[in-house]
């Protein structure tokens, strides 16, 4: 993960679409909102009691038949790839989706409604910079089962490249690239959805597609049309009459590409895609993709980018003067050597602390502690992360030197690697809420080597000293 020039972006003002759910037939209304810096994409459903709100996260992916499907403590998302393909092509980084049913609207099939609409809500940037993925090996899965396979590979830019083939006369092989981003609107937003007869007549038996006519979905003949079929679409689409075009779809439509479906799957790439949570820079190759293979593409990368991220060490400056040395650190702390275990203080905000030990072969648990192969005791780590957090928490008071800090609970402890003499301790802590009544909840890395060796969370209390 890194931190690229670019600012994040959220829309400038809500705005709202109303269709029909493809599969329910139901109207609905769509409405996007600005949301704060790093809020990512959230659904939210205005229909149901608390309003419920369900993260575009691919680990919250329940089934991926006819869309990408979302569940979360049992509230649904139907549908999901076309309003999350339109907030990545216009390159929103933060918004709210709220929806007064299980599915956004289908519109035309594609994602060029939602679109003009984050267009009419006009952008907004924002303060905090934008988190990118930087590709730096081939990463590829593969469904052994449909053959379907994507594979990511370094690139200056996102970009994606799909190609399809269904096996069938009518559609053949198809490929549609993406080269940049800023092309997604023009060349990609307005690629329907499409389906093939022998499908339509499948749904349309068990009644999953209410809200499909020919105006939101591209159908492929890919067989004879018999009297008895011609007569469920002419009913199913409330048409007359009901005819195939010399190039194999259904009437009532022109496709705006030779390579439309291509296109579309592209489209869907990309709305897939951004289930993974951050901005990606990579070229995305996928060949016969579906949601299936998307999503599990998607929690492979989001699953590698967490663990990236939880690895990632703080980078600073070892020339630059710290923000408190040992004297300054020993006025705000009442520890002293041998139990002082905080040599530097490098960085410090309202939000964040970033603080150094040099681990040496004069620190004197060593003579006791495997003196034979000397390791750093594992709580002792702890500790010295623990006075690394009582700086920030003290920094908060206007008179630190009256207060002490005593840790109420420690959970979710990892030690990774060993920490040796001569190696260096960085530890960062940040605050996961706000301190409230005194009370400090912050999570903890120690890294060493370009590594983290530990992980914690920590909960502290602020407290007077006349009040011990």
């Amino acid at each position: 993960m890194t931190e690229c020039l670019v600012k994040q972006r959220t829309i400038g003002k809500e705005v709202s679409l109303t269709g029909v759910g493809l599969h329910t037939g139901k109207e609905v209304t769509i409405t996007f909102k600005p949301a704060p810096e790093n809020y990512g994409y959230a659904f939210v459903r205005v229909d149901l009691e608390g309003n419920p709100v369900i993260e575009a996260d691919a680990n919250f992916v329940v089934n991926t038949q006819r869309g990408t499907n979302l569940e979360k403590r049992g509230v649904k998302i139907q549908t999901s790839e076309h309003v999350l393909a339109a907030l990545v092509g216009m390159e929103v980084d933060n918004c709210i989706v709220e929806l007064n049913a299980s599915e956004p609207p289908i519109m035309d099939g594609s994602s060029k409604f939602f679109v003009e609409a984050i267009e009419k809500a006009g952008l907004v940037e924002q303060d905090a910079p934008r988190e990118e993925y930087i590709v730096k090996e081939v990463i590829s899965y593969m469904d052994e089962e449909s053959g379907s396979e994507i594979t990511i590979i370094p690139s200056e830019e996102y970009q994606v490249t799909t190609m399809v083939d269904f096996g069938t006369k009518v559609l053949g092989t198809q490929n549609a690239s993406l080269k940049h981003l800023s092309d997604f609107k023009d060349e990609i937003s307005d690629a329907r959805t499409f389906s093939f007869l022998h499908e339509i007549e499948m749904l349309l038996e068990n009644g999953l597609i209410k809200g499909g006519d020919l105006n939101n979905a591209i159908v492929y003949v890919d067989k004879e049309l018999s009297p008895e079929t011609m007569e469920k679409l002419r009913e199913a689409f409330k048409k007359d009459e009901i005819s195939v075009k010399p190039n194999g779809i259904l009437d009532n439509l022109t496709l705006h590409y030779p390579n439309e479906a291509a296109r579309h799957k592209l489209l869907d790439v990309v709305g897939d895609l951004a289930l993974v949570g951050t901005r990606i820079r990579g070229k995305v190759i996928a060949n016969k993709p579906g949601h299936h293979v998307n999503t599990q593409f998607a929690k492979k990368l989001s699953k590698m980018i967490k663990i990236d991220k939880r690895n990632k060490v703080p980078t600073f400056d070892l020339m630059k003067e710290p923000v408190k040395d040992v004297n300054e650190i020993m006025a705000m702390l009442p520890h002293r050597p041998p139990f002082l275990l905080v040599d530097k203080i490098l960085e410090l905000s309202d939000t964040h602390v970033i603080g150094l030990k040099n681990v040496t072969m004069n620190e004197p648990f060593f003579v006791g502690h495997f003196p034979g192969a000397p390791v750093m005791p594992g709580v002792l780590i702890v500790e010295a992360m623990a006075q690394t957090g009582g700086i920030l928490a003290l920094s908060t008071v206007p008179d630190p030197e009256n207060y002490l800090t005593f840790f109420m609970k420690i959970n979710n402890v990892k030690f990774k690697q060993q920490v040796n003499p001569g190696d260096t301790l960085v530890f960062k802590l940040e605050l996961i809420t706000p301190i409230r009544r005194g009370i400090v909840h912050m999570s903890g890395n120690a890294y060493a080597n370009g590594k983290l060796v530990t992980e914690a969370e920590l909960m502290a209390q602020i407290v007077k000293t006349k009040n011990i």
